[in-house]
């Protein structure tokens, strides 16, 4: 039993998922700045081993980013689970890519986050990973 894990802690699988769904709902918002809300003050977002968006400004702009390429963007939840000691977060995104630049291309992608908690029960790390090849091509980018 791995009792130093700050997720099992921190909340019980019903907590999770109303936590989750409360995020996936800021993520279909058009406001960036809900979805940061669920970060710890330092906590940090990790997109495919990019460099870390650290701090609420910096997960702004990267929700930003997403909600400003697909104006129509959805994601829905498809699960979330304790495993590990982590959560994991399992989503789909779906959205035309008619922002400033964009393809109008239409994407459906999905992916899945790794949270770490804070003891304030926020996200203190968010590993996000999802096909960037398959996105990619389906933006119609070489």
């Amino acid at each position: 039993m791995n009792h130093g894990s700050s997720t099992e802690s921190v909340m019980d699988v019903a907590e999770l998922k109303e936590f989750a769904a409360r995020y996936t709902a800021a993520w279909c918002s058009q406001d960036a700045a809900s979805v940061a809300a669920f970060f710890a003050e330092n906590g940090s977002l990790t997109i495919n081993d990019g460099a870390p968006s650290v701090g609420r400004p910096a997960v702004t702009a990267a929700a930003q980013g997403f909600m400003t390429a697909f104006p129509d963007m959805v994601v829905t939840m498809d699960s979330v689970s304790l495993e590990g000691g982590r959560a994991v977060y399992r989503w789909t995104l779906t959205g035309t890519n008619t922002g400033p630049g964009g393809t109008g291309k239409a994407v459906r992608i999905s992916g899945y986050e790794e949270w770490t908690f804070s003891a304030d029960g926020l996200i203190a790390e968010s590993q996000g990973h999802f096909d960037e090849a398959d996105y990619n091509r389906q933006l119609g980018k070489p």
